[in-house]
């Protein structure tokens, strides 16, 4: 198999990685628009960091591994991935709350609230 025929098929799967990312990104999104806080961790509640992490770290995880192919492709890193990890953490009191964020972050997707 040639090097082009590989990168081809890492593209590929690169693609649908990416695809799959988002989609998992998407339903947690709703979940949070819907009112469930803690995938953003703007609280520091040990309960809702501990329901979303199984979410958060398989976002982290996929993200990570499309970073993996995307450098060995010469690609930047995946934007989408960097603006999630970004969104994280502590914000300020005024900031608005993770349901509204999760609404913008959904029509910024292109997703139908």
């Amino acid at each position: 198999m040639s090097r082009a025929d590989r990168l081809a098929r890492l593209d590929g799967r690169r693609e649908e990685l990416e695809a799959e990312y988002r989609l998992v990104l998407i339903e947690a999104l709703r979940k949070v628009a819907a009112g469930s806080w803690g995938l953003f961790g703007h609280n520091q509640d040990r309960w809702t960091r501990e329901k979303w992490a199984p979410v958060v770290t398989d976002l982290c995880d996929r993200g990570q591994e499309i970073d993996r192919m995307r450098d060995q492709l010469g690609l930047q890193p995946f934007a989408l991935h960097e603006a999630f990890e970004a969104s994280r953490g502590p914000v300020p009191s005024n900031a608005p709350g993770e349901p509204k964020q999760a609404k913008a972050w959904r029509e910024q997707l292109g997703e139908d609230i």
